[in-house]
């Protein structure tokens, strides 16, 4: 109980005797200032103040204290004055201590008082409140079971606390164990009480048990009916929300404020941003008053649709309603500018507010990573590094990582990765999929297995986007074996987790575990969406699995009802174009019905050059030249073909054509992983390490291909020579 600045009262109190109250001397209430308390001064008239005055004068003065040292000096008066044997005050002295955030000196209060109180319900009640008022959840439950052991019994202050706490920690067995001690005692009738049992089954996903309580209330207050729309909110059920909410009314209740707020997150939460945005509306026609959560919802559904335009609207009612210095108000409209790409209005924003939190910081960063500014994201993440008081944290450290995976900067992504697990900040779900992102660009397997392990180690490998982000890195790893059994690990696979698998299959020319994998799926009862189309198209394509994919762009269509994208027009083309068929290909993409683009011609162009045929090439070039395409490819494949065909001088013409456009071809680049070292080659690089040891092995090769009877084509190969040395002269 005894407090370090509290050891000097200690002799004078041991003198008093601990089993009697003796009355203690008049004390004079002496203030400087509101708010500042004096140390008591004592005077010696011991029969001048009773014990419940006593008792109220030390109450009022905890109630007054504010600050650390304020609350010892009145606890070092208590003991002084020999009275800390008083329950009420050792609870008072609990609240005061929780309510400045010394839960460790309100434990040990609790921990050395009277023996008698062990028994005293509002000394138990005082240190209940102390925890789950900080989230110390856990504490709470076991001072609870405690209490119960020593046959303390609650009551209607008591079962809410230990309620809470049921639900923040989501123990279903240990709630229900508390509704049973609720029912024992007599409380199912209590409102308050039963108000927390119906937050606590939606917070532990059993809204059946919510109901159930709900509808045998005698008595419902505001409470109860927000609580039930909230916990269908919480629960991804809007129909639920949206029939509680409706019944409010049938019963002669207005829905305030906070039923509006519930409402809204309900359609939120489950990405039916449109309706909220109508129901923000509907809520302005009524003349419901606004609030700052509501206007913080519907900023994060602006920021999903990224209409910038309802978002700068309810910019203004943040501005006329006041809500400005709402901190989360403010965040949130950094994140919808963020989200709209105008980052300038973020940066403003930011910039413009009087404090800000790490949230905010967050904010920002987030803002210009997504937007592909991840320098900038960068130079934020620095300063917050810099900032006296705040550090990143993993969020921060997330939106950087991911920034910078997102733009093809894996290295760098890498990179501060090791400098986040350095300093000891421990990796989330949305960390590893970005570094698992990187792994799989770059083919690291040995990186992405260490990652694995981590995985594991942390017990990260339910989490649905971390065994998606696993599957996509060894299968694109080409480690397909451990890929398949990492997808069958899945216990609640999604979409993704589908179409993951396919397209890693289908990269790989295994176009047969494609369609298997994609069958399967069927039978799970997943519908495939647009993606899951691309990756079967794409893999049957590069199979040659004509008839296949073919019936399936027809069922895309017939059966469930997705237009064709120019994705898909590109696979259709490539899938008839790479079997020879290059006048069907051809006709889809004349009658595509919207204009096609470079991909697609690209396609076709492609199936050209594999079959030789110039006639369809330069119709086909004929439409890429009436394109303002930026994408080289196409002029770099059209150029190829004429090579091919002996034609230099066209060949010339559409190298020239693409130059003329301020278009440079991407030099072609291959790596290799050898001893956990990336080796990287480009084409026309003579500065790489170890090449003559490399063209060694190559002429190697050369002389035990055509020992087994393998001719290499000259011509191929002088025409590849003719087109290196074409690419250093442009250089």
């Amino acid at each position: 109980m005894l407090h370090a600045s509290s050891q000097r009262f200690i002799s004078t109190s041991s003198r008093l005797h601990h089993n009697h109250f003796r009355f203690p001397p008049k004390l004079s209430r002496s203030f400087s200032k509101p708010g500042h308390i004096h140390q008591t001064q004592i005077i010696s008239h011991p029969s001048c103040t009773t014990h419940n005055e006593f008792l109220d004068f030390f109450e009022h003065i905890l109630r007054q204290c504010t600050g650390n040292k304020q609350c010892k000096q009145v606890h070092a008066q208590i003991i002084t004055t020999g009275t800390y044997q008083s329950e009420f005050l050792a609870a008072k002295l609990v609240t005061a201590y929780a309510r400045i955030g010394l839960i460790f000196d309100a434990q040990k209060v609790f921990d050395t008082g009277p023996v008698e109180g062990r028994s005293n319900l509002l000394l138990w009640n005082s240190i209940l409140r102390a925890n789950v008022s900080h989230g110390f959840y856990e504490q709470a439950l076991k001072l609870y079971d405690k209490m119960t052991n020593l046959g303390v019994l609650g009551d209607g202050f008591t079962f809410p606390l230990v309620i809470r706490a049921c639900a923040f920690m989501d123990r279903l067995k240990l709630s229900k164990n508390v509704h049973s001690h609720v029912l024992q005692m007599g409380f199912q009738n209590h409102l308050h009480v039963v108000n927390e049992l119906i937050g606590m089954y939606g917070k532990v996903g059993r809204m059946d048990c919510a109901r159930l309580l709900f509808d045998r209330m005698r008595v419902r207050s505001y409470v109860s009916w927000n609580t039930m729309v909230s916990s269908y909110a919480f629960n991804y059920d809007c129909d639920g929300a949206t029939e509680m909410f409706r019944r409010m009314e049938l019963e002669g209740l207005e829905p305030n404020p906070v039923t509006w707020t519930s409402l809204l997150s309900s359609r939120a939460r489950r990405g039916r941003r449109e309706e909220t945005i109508q129901l923000f509306g509907m809520m302005r026609v009524r003349g419901v008053g606004t609030t700052a959560e509501v206007l913080a919802v519907v900023l994060s559904v602006c920021a999903d649709l990224a209409v910038v335009d309802k978002g700068k609207m309810i910019h203004g009612y943040v501005i006329r309603g006041g809500f400005k210095d709402y901190l989360f108000v403010e965040n949130a409209l950094i994140c919808m500018y963020g989200k709209c790409g105008h980052v300038e209005d973020a940066d403003k924003l930011f910039l413009g507010m009087e404090s800000k939190n790490l949230v905010s910081w967050n904010a920002l960063i987030s803002c210009y990573a997504e937007s592909g500014l991840c320098d900038e994201a960068f130079t934020i993440f620095s300063q917050l590094n810099d900032h006296p008081f705040m550090r990143p944290n993993i969020i921060s450290w997330s939106a950087v990582i991911g920034g910078f995976s997102s733009k093809g900067r894996g290295e760098e992504s890498l990179e501060l990765f090791r400098q986040m697990q350095s300093i000891g900040v421990v990796a989330n779900s949305v960390t590893i999929s970005s570094v698992l992102s990187v792994c799989a660009e770059l083919a690291v397997l040995n990186l992405g297995k260490e990652i694995h392990g981590h995985v594991v180690r942390a017990l990260m490998q339910a989490n649905i986007l971390v065994g998606n982000g696993l599957v996509n890195m060894y299968t694109k790893c080409g480690s397909f074996k451990q890929g398949h059994l990492v997808f069958e690990n899945i216990d609640s696979k999604d979409l993704i987790s589908w179409n993951t698998m396919i397209a890693g299959y289908g990269m790989h020319g295994l176009g047969e575990n494609a369609l298997r994998i994609f069958y399967q799926m069927l039978e799970s009862g997943f519908k495939p969406d647009n993606i899951t189309f691309i990756a079967v198209l794409s893999a049957c394509s590069h199979v040659g699995l004509v008839t296949e994919g073919c019936r399936l762009f027809d069922q895309m269509i017939g059966i469930y009802g997705i237009e064709p994208q120019m994705e898909h027009y590109a696979c259709m083309v490539d899938l008839l174009g790479r079997a020879g068929l290059l006048h069907e290909g051809s006709n889809i993409v004349k009658n595509m019905p919207m204009e096609p683009n470079a991909c697609v011609w690209g396609a076709l162009l492609n199936s050209c050059r594999m079959h030789k045929n110039t006639d369809i090439a330069e119709e086909t070039a004929t439409h890429i030249f009436n394109m303002n395409s930026e994408i080289t490819g196409s002029y770099m494949l059209l150029s190829n073909i004429y090579a091919a065909s002996g034609k230099w001088e066209d060949s010339a013409k559409v190298r020239i054509s693409a130059k003329t456009k301020g278009l440079k071809k991407i030099r072609g680049q291959s790596w290799i992983e050898v001893k956990n070292k990336v080796f990287m080659f480009s084409a026309g690089n003579t500065t790489q390490g170890g090449l003559e040891l490399i063209h060694g092995i190559l002429k190697d090769l050369a002389l035990q291909m055509e020992s087994e009877g393998y001719i290499p084509d000259k011509r191929i190969i002088q025409q590849n020579v003719d087109k290196e040395l074409n690419l250093m002269g442009e250089a």
